[in-house]
């Protein structure tokens, strides 16, 4: 009976990020079981289940390529890293909600499911293109934790390698959409319901990756093609004289999503006669369809007061039916011209519009390519990246699409051109926007910024120094907004808890339970075990972590004292005893999880057993790592 107990209420916490595939099956297992056969899915019964909606069909529409099996593969394989913590590279540590993470983004996009699954309002992202040049990513796109680490290690001063993807390569499109498959799956699973992605793009792959998002996506949730002008002047280098002066963005939903559209201009709307109904604007009436498109807006209209006839234009028509116009004239909303050649207007009063907002062209004309050049010169007062995206444009798209507390996603952060734009949405709109960077520790051949995260970080807290020094004598710029710009910097890294390997052939059992007498790798302090204990825990990597004193040794307050994680090297029943009363008299509140190292028991099952008990009493759940 206390060991069915001990089942109920002791978890070993998962060091390895959620199995996709085991998660889709349990929900089929809830939504469907009868499609289940000794624990498979049995296909058969799954076709019965769908009915029409099966296509069994050889041929079929859709999008595919050498090396699509082992993209979606990248997919379900779980990562066993984690994130270490960069003090010294952070700004404002303990009080930004801003993240920049280090590291191979596939890995980190697997590491944040748990965290930030269906938490992300904007995602924004400006892949490599393919062009043929330098392409940052293995050969094969096969990367893993252990290859990341090979390539990033093996070149800590110049970052990691480049190769090259071809026109000739007989594999040149392939290998780019195996590239981005997996990256866009995962990221779909961190939208809101609520969520939009946006994804810079050019002519070389614009098709492809239609295609793409239209599978990950849905085609029904495409909602633009935005074209965005970005060359200033006319490129004359190109002997077929052909100037491609312009990019694109798509855009794609979740599920309920909407831009902010555009601000109407309600300064047209005056009142030169004191209408005693307000502002109005002149109107058209005029319609857009001929006689034998739509005879019945080809009608006569009389001036009751005149008695002057207005005949409809031959190609055009009125806007409205007769019944409508003439409602309109005994509201006395129409403005009659002298001549029975004019055409008569609608005064459309500003009380009247129930809407503010327009559409938001999807003509992009927000800032040039030189824009985004000069900007990162001003700041660093030297060339130290090529061809960053305008502030401006990526400011345009976060003010459309976020507002409030947002969390906005770069998973190819590049120079750090998103963070700027979120610090500066902010500063104008007087909103809370958070960000979440992502970057590959790719080689810039510069000694002062060795790689691009590098440079990523350095921008950020370049733009920081300078908002903070432009609003010096603002009033209105609180300590709460100043403290809350910055970032934490964290980086890829293997778990700090040895992985067992059973199929490792060069050790023997008893080397392997050696090894594992103490399971925390060498090297790794309590800061590191604490934030990966967090992320494995499904806690957003900005939680807010208080220590707490517990019979000699720190504890850590995780939201506001729900969860405690304690990383004492011994534990006793004593110091559960404690932090339960410490933690209700500190954090004013009860813990529901209390984390620890399971090696910290030392074996002893007896007491690990007391605790659960004693833990369960208190309505908590006691986790070892």
């Amino acid at each position: 009976m206390q060991s069915e107990k001990f089942k109920q209420v002791t978890d070993k916490l998962p060091l390895a990020s959620p199995d996709l595939t085991q998660e889709l099956l349990r929900t089929l297992r809830d939504a469907a079981p009868q499609i289940f056969s000794e624990n498979k899915v049995d296909f058969n019964k799954l076709r019965t289940a769908l009915g029409d909606v099966v296509d069994e069909s050889a041929e079929r529409y859709g999008l595919t390529w050498a090396g699509k099996r082992e993209a979606f593969r990248n997919v379900q394989s779980p990562s066993v890293g984690t994130l270490r913590p960069q003090f010294e590279a952070s700004q404002n540590w303990d009080t930004t909600d801003n993240l920049i993470l280090e590291g191979d983004n596939l890995e980190i996009l697997k590491l944040l499911q748990k965290s930030y699954y269906g938490k992300v309002k904007l995602i924004y992202i400006d892949p490599p293109y393919n062009t043929g040049n330098e392409f940052i990513y293995p050969d094969n796109f096969r990367e893993g934790l252990d290859d990341y680490l090979r390539y990033s290690k093996q070149q800590t001063e110049t970052g990691t390698a480049v190769s090259t993807n071809r026109e000739t390569n007989g594999r040149y499109h392939s290998a780019w959409l195996s590239m981005m498959y997996p990256r866009l799956f995962l990221a779909r699973n961190l939208l809101r319901q609520d969520g939009m992605i946006f994804v810079s793009i050019d002519d070389h792959e614009i098709h492809n990756l239609r295609l793409l998002m239209d599978e990950i996506f849905g085609e029904e949730n495409f909602l633009g093609c935005f074209i965005w002008h970005r060359r200033q002047n006319a490129d004359n280098r190109n002997q077929d004289r052909v100037s491609t002066d312009h990019e694109y963005v798509l855009l794609y939903k979740r599920f309920q999503a909407s831009l902010r559209g555009k601000e109407i201009d309600v300064t047209k709307y005056t009142n030169p006669d004191n209408d005693p109904r307000g502002a109005w604007f002149s109107a058209d009436l005029t319609g857009l369809a001929n006689k034998e498109q739509r005879p019945n807006l080809h009608y006569d209209v009389v001036n009751p007061k005149t008695g002057i006839i207005y005949k409809p234009s031959p190609t055009r028509g009125w806007s409205c039916s007769s019944s409508t116009f003439q409602d309109l004239i005994n509201k006395d909303q129409i403005l009659w011209p002298k001549s029975p050649d004019g055409r008569p207007r609608l005064k459309k009063f500003l009380k009247e519009v129930e809407n503010f907002q327009t559409g938001f062209s999807t003509l992009l004309k927000v800032g040039f390519t030189t824009e985004g050049t000069k900007l990162l010169q001003d700041l660093f007062e030297e060339k130290v990246f090529p061809f960053p995206k305008p502030v401006s444009l990526i400011k345009t798209i976060i003010q459309q699409a976020t507002e409030s507390n947002d969390i906005i996603l770069d998973f190819f952060a590049g120079s750090g051109t998103t963070a700027q734009a979120v610090i500066e949405a902010n500063q104008e709109d007087n909103n809370s926007r958070r960000f979440i960077l992502i970057q590959l520790p790719e080689s810039t051949g510069y000694k002062k910024y060795p790689t691009i995260a590098h440079l990523t970080r350095e921008r950020v807290k370049r733009v920081i120094r300078r908002v903070l020094k432009a609003n010096e004598s603002q009033l209105n710029f609180s300590p709460e907004r100043i403290e809350r710009l910055g970032f934490r910097a964290l980086k890829l890294d293997s778990s700090n808890f040895k992985i067992w390997k059973p199929d490792n052939v060069n050790l023997t059992l008893s080397q392997q339970l050696a090894i594992f007498a103490n399971n925390i790798e060498i090297g790794r302090t309590d800061e590191d075990l604490l934030y990966e204990i967090i992320l494995k825990s499904g806690l957003p990597l900005e939680t807010k972590v208080h220590s707490i004193m517990v019979s000699n040794n720190i504890a850590y307050s995780v939201q506001d004292g729900s969860v405690i994680i304690c990383l004492g090297p011994r534990l006793s029943i004593e110091i559960f005893r404690e932090i339960f009363s410490t933690t209700t008299s500190i954090e004013r509140s009860t813990p529901k999880v209390i984390i620890c190292l399971d090696n910290a028991f030392h074996g002893d099952d007896s007491l690990k057993t007391n605790s659960i008990l004693e833990a369960q009493s208190h309505g908590i759940t006691l986790k070892t790592v």
